[in-house]
């Protein structure tokens, strides 16, 4: 089978957020979802949508998967739910023990109701971009938009490196 290079967007503001995401490197380093292959610095980010929540730490790895996207958006959210986290009882946007979110599956374009690859809002969010440049300086977006125009686009307000 084929291997996919995967970036995931990994994000916690909950029950510990820094242990949150340290586990969840742990088991993406554990290979069983796929190789990770990079990882970024992690990052402190201020709340997206309510404000009255906590700070997210935030990072991006990059993982060699032979999973299909919808296969690994399960693997995904096994570990958010291994982690704590309830999707029906969160609000829009509101705190969370752990976010895994496909930002992008090799040059692939995913339209699924249960997932949309590129990330829907993988462009305009500083604590996705940055460390994503960390890790792939040189990326192009699936439509050809290199990561470093977008960086220039998105300020890092707020962004600051651990």
């Amino acid at each position: 089978m084929t291997r996919v290079v995967c970036y995931i967007g990994i994000g916690s503001n909950r029950d510990q957020p820094m242990q949150q995401v340290e586990r969840a490197i742990e088991r993406l380093r554990r290979g069983e979802i796929g190789v990770l292959v990079a990882l970024s610095p992690l990052y402190r980010s201020a709340p997206m949508g309510p404000q009255d929540q906590a700070d997210y730490i935030n990072a991006v790895a990059a993982i060699e998967t032979e999973l299909k996207p919808l296969e690994l958006l399960e693997a995904l959210q096994s570990i958010e739910a291994e982690q704590g986290r309830n999707r029906s009882k969160e609000r829009r946007w509101g705190a969370r023990t752990l976010d895994l979110d496909i930002l992008l599956y090799g040059d692939e374009c995913v339209d699924h109701d249960r997932l949309i690859v590129p990330h829907i809002g993988l462009t305009e969010r500083a604590f996705v971009l940055y460390p994503l440049a960390d890790i792939a300086p040189q990326l192009h977006l699936p439509d050809g938009r290199p990561l470093a125009a977008l960086l220039r686009a998105v300020p890092a307000d707020g962004l600051r490196k651990l």
